[in-house]
């Protein structure tokens, strides 16, 4: 108790250093401060307000050390930098380790940066308005919301391509009831943290312009999850497109979800009008290939498997994170 009393008898001493922060350390000892304060509070009872007032501390002091982290220069493996024929040794950019931090407060920290000041503001003073507790999470989940809505304004200018297409291949971002801020862990799961999602209207919303750059006859290679699975019909539907089976990415290495360790996902494949494939070869239904560390990345295996099958046609891959080779790519994430 005597911390937290300590810690609270120095948040205006704190909120006066606020303006002077210049380090990522000096930002993190008031965080640390600011919600020892707003713990004790809750513990001895002084009220919401008492424990708001530690919470806004605490927030404009993550918000100060995200903008100071997004500034920084990011780390590289410190390699040499070249000056004439000569190779010099720079001192590498200080990592989160360096810092004393963890990624994952970093990650949020820089979010809460991200939101306009505009909206972080107003976040406070009507959760404060209406006697809700400020936390940290709140925050968070209403950076997201602007990071999906941002994200949905740019998907809407990236130019559609002019063309027809046979063949879609897409990996929606899909959006989960659970995808906002949980755990502290997870750095593999929680799509949020990763890219902004979209809802199952957002996407169903997509079907006049998926209709309209498909050929009468045409094939979908979608991916979903387990836990998407029944939703993501109303997807293909929207789309223009009739279920027909599906692969199984089975990735040999474990996920937690929620019933089961999870170690797989769904290819569905999905029709319109009359479009089985050119060539009879049949694949294993079940594709053991091990997932890599980064988020949603698929195997290039399945990409394999779709040119095998369909050997002519325009192909088009939405939601494109990258360049293809041989395909049309749709998405603001795609390198031009």
């Amino acid at each position: 108790m005597g911390n937290g009393s300590n810690a609270l008898q120095k948040l205006d001493t704190a909120t006066r250093m606020l303006a002077e922060v210049k380090t990522v350390d000096e930002a993190k000892k008031i965080i640390d401060l600011a919600e020892a304060a707003r713990v004790y509070a809750r513990q001895v009872e002084l009220g919401l307000e008492a424990q708001n007032h530690a919470a806004e501390i605490k927030l404009r002091a993550q918000r100060r050390a995200g903008d100071i982290l997004a500034k920084m220069e990011k780390h590289d493996g410190g390699r040499p930098s070249k000056t004439g024929n000569r190779l010099l040794p720079v001192s590498p950019p200080q990592t989160y380790s360096d810092l004393g931090i963890e990624k994952i407060d970093a990650m949020r920290w820089q979010q809460i940066a991200a939101l306009p000041e505009k909206k972080f503001e107003a976040v406070i003073a009507e959760t404060k308005e209406a006697d809700r507790e400020l936390t940290t999470a709140a925050m968070l989940r209403e950076a997201q919301a602007v990071k999906r809505e941002n994200h949905h304004e740019a998907l809407k200018q990236v130019e559609l391509p002019a063309d027809k297409f046979r063949i879609f291949y897409a990996d929606p971002p899909w959006q989960y009831n659970d995808s906002g801020v949980i755990t502290d862990s997870d750095n593999y799961g929680r799509a949020e943290r990763h890219y902004p999602t979209m809802s199952i209207d957002a996407l169903c919303e997509m079907g006049a312009m998926v209709k309209d750059m498909a050929e009468d006859d045409a094939v979908l290679f979608l991916w979903v999850t387990s836990p998407l699975l029944e939703d993501s019909f109303k997807v293909i539907k929207a789309w223009g497109f009739e279920y027909k089976t599906s692969f199984v990415w089975d990735k040999v290495r474990h996920n937690f979800g929620h019933y089961n360790s999870v170690r797989h996902e769904f290819l569905l494949v999905c029709t319109r009008g009359s479009c089985t494939p050119d060539n009879l070869k049949l694949f294993d239904s079940v594709q053991s290939i091990e997932r890599s560390e980064k988020h949603s990345e698929k195997p290039q295996e399945f990409v394999d498997i779709i040119e095998t099958l369909y050997t002519h046609g325009g192909k088009i891959e939405l939601f494109a994170r990258q360049q293809r080779e041989g395909w049309e790519v749709w998405g603001n994430e795609s390198a031009t």
